[in-house]
């Protein structure tokens, strides 16, 4: 089998080729090697390597800077993705897209079903709510969208290296506390996503996170107290809950948004650990770093 894997050496490509199984094999491009917004390019790379997967882990991820560069946003998170449709289709390979729990509003009070309404608050959510709709204009249902949120590993900038480090700096921090939504290893979710790939009979849309559920303050508390307790921090410092309105940014978020993972669940075989034990394991990864 042959797999091909864009944007590989963002924070999540880089959790699929960690966790690469034995058999395939894989192509994984960085965005200098494949940007997928070129289609001439996309339609001649996937044609050379006629892979029977494409996972799409590229994307325009600065949540709060897409609301003053929409363009860029919509042209790498919408047009893309539909290159990359057309080209599994002209090609007969599959496509597996990574898209967001950005998606959705945050209004319900229960974990979001696959098939919910999305209503995006930013334009990010906005940009990935077009690239899933040019996927499916394209593929129909035999594409595969994966949806996820609030995902971390050992490497890159995200939320876990974020406090890591302001914790190390300051002596104290104030955190977020009326979002909620669950904490996510990209080694998770790339297990999922390796699943799926061994498995051309499943297509459609699929939600993905850890087991839990947690505030960013929550989450905060927890890296302290595992970092802590690995040696990673030296200290302990204070952490305040404070409201979204106390910590204004460019981009609205969903203050709710948990992802329902039964489906998933009963699809694959697949069981999700719970946050805070893949938090646990992402962290040890950087005591023998």
């Amino acid at each position: 089998m042959r797999v091909l894997i864009t944007g590989a050496s963002g924070q999540f490509g880089r959790s699929l080729l960690k966790t690469t199984p034995s058999g395939p094999e894989v192509r994984a491009l960085t965005r200098a090697e494949l940007d997928i917004t070129d289609a001439v390019t996309v339609y001649k790379l996937v044609k050379e390597f006629q892979p029977h997967v494409i996972v799409n882990t590229a994307a325009y991820t600065a949540v709060d800077m897409a609301e003053t560069e929409s363009d860029r946003a919509f042209v790498v998170n919408a047009d893309g993705p539909e290159h990359l449709a057309q080209a599994a289709l002209q090609n007969n390979a599959r496509l597996i897209h990574i898209s967001t729990d950005f998606v959705f509003d945050g209004l319900k009070s229960r974990p979001y079903q696959p098939d919910d309404a999305v209503n995006p608050l930013c334009v990010y959510g906005a940009s990935k709510v077009e690239g899933e709709k040019r996927v499916r204009a394209v593929l129909g249902d035999a594409g595969v969208i994966v949806r996820s949120g609030w995902v971390y590993a050992a490497e890159r900038h995200n939320f876990v290296n974020t406090i890591l480090r302001l914790a190390r700096a300051k002596d104290s921090l104030a955190v977020i506390a009326d979002q909620v939504g669950t904490p996510t290893w990209g080694k998770s979710l790339a297990g999922l996503v390796w699943a799926l790939v061994q498995r051309p009979d499943i297509r459609g849309i699929y939600h993905w996170s850890d087991a839990g559920v947690a505030s960013w303050y929550d989450f905060a508390v927890a890296i302290q107290e595992e970092a802590m307790t690995l040696g990673l921090l030296k200290k302990s410092i204070p952490i305040r809950p404070i409201t979204t309105e106390e910590y204004p940014l460019p981009a609205r978020r969903p203050a709710y948004s948990v992802l329902e993972k039964h489906t998933t669940v009963a699809v694959t075989g697949q069981h999700p650990e719970h946050w805070r034990m893949n938090l646990r394991a992402m962290l040890m990864e950087l005591v023998h770093a």
